[in-house]
Formats: C-alpha cells, structure tokens, sequence
C-alpha cells in the first residue's frame, strides 16, 4: 500500500518537513509494510525554500540581505538549473516586525516605515548567480509597501530620493518614479510571484484594508492613510497593473512584480508542478494532507484543498490532519477531503503544543488503523 503524505507547515510548531516526517513515521508504526512517500508542501509563504530544498534538491546560496526595518538578515535562495527560488519572508517577513507584550501581535504603526528591499536584493543574487527564471513566494510578509522598496533595490528611483525605501510613510510623499532600471536589470529574465491571493492593490478588497491589520495598521485611520500612500505610489509607478488579480499579495509586492513585467501563478500549483505531485497522487492509494489550523480559510486556494484537488482528480481518497479543526465534515467532503483529525481533540490542547511532533505521529499511528489496509 502506497501512502502519501503532502502537508503544509504547522505554524508556530512544525515546518512541512518535520509535519511530513512525523505524519510517516506514525503511520509506518501501524503498518510497517507500506510504503510511505513524504512530500512537504507549501503555498509560497514561510517555508517555501525549505519546502522545494526537501523534493527538488538543487544549491542554497546563503545571502545577506536588508530586512523591513533596516537590519541584515540571513536569507537563502534555491537554485535548481537555470531556475531560482526566493521565498520573500525571508527578507520581510512579519516575524521581523517588533511586537506588543503577548510576543504575537506587531506594534502598531511599525510596518508604516518596513520596506521590501532585501526582496529585491535576493532577485539581483539569483541573477547574479545565472537564473534565468526567479520564482519568488508571497506570504508572511510584514510589509505594504506595494513592491516600492523591491524595485529601488533592482534600480529604480523616485523623487524624494528615499520615498521607495521608507514604506507606505514615505510613498506618501512620492512625486516621480523611473522604474525603466529595474525592468532593464530583469531583461531576459522570467519573474514569476507564487501566491494565492488574488487581492488588487488597492481598495476595499486591496492589500491594506484586508491584510493591513495584521501588519499594525489599526483603525481606520491608519489604514486609510496606507492605502492613499500605495494609491500615490501607482499612480506615479502606473496604475494599470493595480487592479490585477494577485497585485495585493504580501502588502503588495505582487505588484511591484506585476509592474515590471512579472506574472503571478498561484502557489499551491506551482510548488506542486516543481515536486511532481500530481503523477506522486495518482500512484499512490491514500493520499494525507494537514496544516496547523483547518479553518474557512483552508479551503480558499490552501495546500490541503489543492491537495485533496488533485486527489479528487486521480479517484484517491485524501484525509486531512490538523491541529484544530473547525469546519464541518460536510465542508471538508465538498471540498475533496474525506476525513479530518484534529490533535487537539485526539491528544489534548497541552500536549499538541508541548510535543507537536510526537502528537502528530500519534494520531497518525491511531488513523492508519483506520485508512490502512492491514
């Protein structure tokens, strides 16, 4: 028997690597004889390096780069032959933001100033380093700053000098931009945004008003001033592109990458065409996914609905783990996916976050007795 295992990180415990290992080795206690094939997932945000690192192989070019406020930080890219891989969290992720005193939410008003610059920074080392195609994963970031900072690091200006580099704070003041050096430093080269979201820039349904919040920019004030700062920019940049559909992914880094020339594909397809996984579902007789929360926003375009997709398409039945679960077994069936466990409700809410690894493994040791043939 042929088992599957294609899950998503589990935030704030598991990577997709460790989730997959620990979903395999559970699973191989129960049934020993089958044989278990682990591909880690990911949709574009965190983890999307190490993600396509495990199933693709390929050389890690360690690169140090400008993060949101300022600071160097470490970051990576994959390349695998003349294709290069860059996961855009790693250079302005939320994680870089300063936070309030429950260590989760970002303080207020920080990410005005965050830039994406170090973005730009890990495209010009693939370049540098031969790639003729760039895939750059959105999600994660801390920034919304519309792709501004990115392009001033490819070559781009603006007039006040500094007005691309400072967040929406200083694309408030934007009077000029000359983005023709960043696309003549892109010549011949393929830029590709993986992500899922499929959001403008700007708006009601744009980057500030929908994803703005978790970034710092509370009240309406706040959010308000962000989205006219993003509007300035794009109407000196060019506005046509703003309305495209994945334009406000990562605070709207999909449009400085639209800008420019690039095109967006959505994550979860594009991950999974690079690891080969719907020849991997369609060989195999149960197919597993998970994530750390299966919610309503799982089954909007996330890895466990792109998974139980492709086994939908190949008659394989897909079973999800998680660490919660919180949609009904009519939503996840109507979305592909036959079955869902939660650790929490199998283990217990303290030990799922004490030993998340050990907990996800038990409970695939308990559902292989169910799924397994033996």
């Amino acid at each position: 028997m042929r088992i599957l295992v294609a899950p998503d990180k589990f935030a704030g415990t598991l990577s997709a690597v460790e989730a997959a290992d620990a979903i395999a080795e559970g699973w191989s206690r129960t049934d020993p004889e089958a044989d278990v094939v682990t591909v880690p997932m990911a949709d574009g945000g965190p983890g999307f390096i190490e993600v396509l690192h495990a199933s693709l192989g390929g050389e890690l070019l360690a690169v140090t780069v400008r993060g949101p406020l300022g600071d160097p930080v470490p970051a990576a890219v994959l390349k695998v032959g003349e294709t290069a891989y860059i996961e855009s969290a790693q250079a302005c992720g939320l994680v870089f933001l300063p936070t309030e005193a429950d260590g989760r939410t970002p303080r207020p008003g920080v990410a005005a100033q965050a830039s994406t610059y170090g973005v730009g920074e890990l495209i010009a080392a693939a370049i540098d380093a031969g790639a003729r195609r760039v895939v750059i994963g959105l999600g994660g970031s801390g920034t919304n700053d519309a792709g501004a900072g990115m392009l001033a690091a490819l070559g781009a200006s603006s007039e006040p000098v500094k007005a691309m580099t400072s967040g929406p704070e200083g694309l408030a003041h934007v009077a000029s931009v000359d983005v023709e050096p960043a696309r003549e430093r892109l010549a011949g080269v393929e830029l590709v945004a993986a992500s899922d979201v499929d959001n403008p820039l700007l708006g009601l349904r744009g980057a500030t008003n929908v994803f703005g919040e978790q970034k710092g920019f509370v009240g309406d004030d706040a959010k308000l001033a962000a989205d006219a700062a993003l509007t300035t920019f794009a109407e000196a940049a060019g506005r046509k592109v703003a309305d495209a559909k994945g334009a406000g992914a990562a605070g709207g880094l999909g449009y400085g990458i639209l800008l420019v020339g690039g095109r967006r594909e959505p994550g979860f397809a594009t991950v999974a065409a690079a690891v080969g996984l719907p020849d991997l579902v369609a060989t195999s007789d149960v197919v597993v996914t998970g994530e750390g929360k299966l919610d309503w926003q799982s089954m909007n375009g996330k890895v466990p609905v792109g998974v139980a997709g492709l086994a939908g398409s190949a008659l394989r039945p897909c079973i999800a783990m998680a660490g919660a679960v919180q949609v009904g077994n009519r939503e996840l069936r109507a979305n592909g996916i036959e079955a869902a466990y939660s650790l929490v409700d199998i283990v217990g809410t303290e030990e799922s976050f004490a030993h998340p690894a050990r907990s996800l493994a038990a409970v695939a040791e308990r559902v292989a007795k169910t799924w397994s043939r033996r």
